[in-house]
């Protein structure tokens, strides 16, 4: 049997292979490579994490916060080249997601998938 480090190896060789990788790359060196797009994207990345923050440490999210994030949002989805980015982003994301579900299967398969509580 396979050592499963190995596996895990050949998995990371096979995402950055992959056509979604290759699409993300080629969206964020475009993004990397104009100066105001580059600005905006690293702004809107800070404000994310300034909220996720925020959040993780149980701290209130200011109205003035959110509608902050919102005009960083509005602003960033209007570039080309950084919405582009981020809809690779996104398929990049699914694929992860679903080879997650894959393999995470032994240990839902073994205990079994939670119920939903009925009210």
């Amino acid at each position: 049997m396979a050592n499963i480090y190995d596996s895990a190896y050949d998995l990371e060789k096979a995402i950055r292979g992959s056509e979604e990788f290759q699409n993300l790359k080629v969206a964020y060196e475009a993004v990397m490579n104009d100066e105001s797009a580059k600005q905006m994207f690293e702004n809107f990345r800070d404000t994310q994490m300034e909220l996720q923050e925020k959040q993780m440490q149980g701290l209130e999210i200011t109205e003035e916060e959110v509608e902050k994030a919102r005009q960083v949002v509005e602003l960033v989805q209007q570039h080309q080249d950084i919405s582009k980015l981020m809809e690779e982003e996104q398929r990049l994301n699914l694929v992860i997601n679903d080879v997650s579900q894959i393999i995470t299967k032994p240990l839902e398969e073994l205990y079994g998938v939670p119920e939903e509580p009925t009210e």
